[in-house]
């Protein structure tokens, strides 16, 4: 089994359980509805309670809301400074010596959003188990509860590789650009602007094309779509490996699916639009498009 690989089989991961080595991580967050008039598009909730109800043998639990992500902006989510982020990923044990499985609960983006922001900082031992810890017990496997026991800590050097996120001057420009393809990862009716938008205005960044992350995912088995599928969703939509790619949804995490995919597919021009619809929709000065 190669270890850097975006995705591995819950077959693969119960071989290697027990290595010393190994660092896994639910991922879970939630997102419940913030109450009306309250100005935020959605209460962050950790994952921390479901997993001390069921976790996979020998799991630790990423909190991403409280330490992965920016303290400095109302943006849920963002990715922050590469200090912070060393030194996160350091107090969970990991280090350029450890192999990395991420998973999250009923979704997978939240474990594809830690793999993007592991790649960004240099670090390529990470993997997303497929189907997650539905596919896990669905299959009878061993689980435990209880609190996380914590790994060692371990020293986590980034090595930051450049354009793996970008703002929304970029994300303008790009707009022009026949060379990019931007690509919105929500669903068909939010792309549309046919449905009120938590976001604030409706619609989507214009030129930009539609390949829902939910697609690229069996909905029963919660495992990704295999590549010659989720290969004929990107060529659809004109999307090919001689043009950058700029993937965005609501708040950049259900676009890492489609970054996963893409990587998975042999595509190397990616990056993030970290901000997406919740920095993009809130300004009135940029450009929107619907339909």
């Amino acid at each position: 089994m190669a270890d850097h690989r975006e995705l591995i089989t819950t077959a693969e991961l119960a071989e290697i359980l027990t290595r010393p080595d190994l660092r896994l991580f639910d991922c879970t967050t939630y997102l419940e509805p913030a109450p009306e008039g309250s100005g935020v598009p959605y209460i962050v909730v950790s994952g921390r309670q479901t997993f001390e109800a069921v976790h996979i043998p020998g799991a630790n639990f990423l909190d991403l809301q409280a330490e992965f992500s920016d303290p400095r902006t109302e943006l849920r989510f963002m990715m922050p400074p590469v200090g912070q982020l060393e030194a996160a990923f350091g107090r969970h044990g990991i280090s350029a010596h450890h192999r990395v499985v991420l998973y999250s609960i009923g979704t997978a983006m939240w474990a594809t959003r830690f793999w993007w922001m592991l790649r960004a900082l240099g670090f390529d031992g990470a993997s997303v188990l497929d189907g997650g810890i539905d596919k896990w017990t669905a299959e009878g496997r061993d689980i435990e509860t209880g609190l996380a026991g914590g790994y060692p800590q371990a020293t986590f050097t980034a090595r930051p590789r450049p354009g793996m996120f970008v703002d929304k001057h970029d994300v303008l420009a790009a707009t022009a650009d026949s060379n990019t393809v931007i690509v919105n990862a929500l669903g068909p009716q939010f792309f549309k602007g046919l449905e009120p938008s938590r976001y604030g205005r409706p619609g989507r960044v214009p030129g930009s094309v539609s390949v829902p992350a939910a697609t690229l995912i069996d909905p029963k088995r919660k495992t990704f779509a295999s590549a010659a599928d989720a290969e004929a969703a990107f060529a659809a939509q004109g999307i090919t490996k001689d043009k950058r790619v700029i993937a965005y949804c609501g708040g950049g995490i259900s676009a890492t699916i489609d970054l996963l995919q893409l990587h998975r597919l042999g595509y190397d021009n990616l990056t993030l639009y970290d901000g997406s619809m919740g920095e993009w929709a809130k300004d009135a000065s940029l450009p929107i498009e619907t339909g």
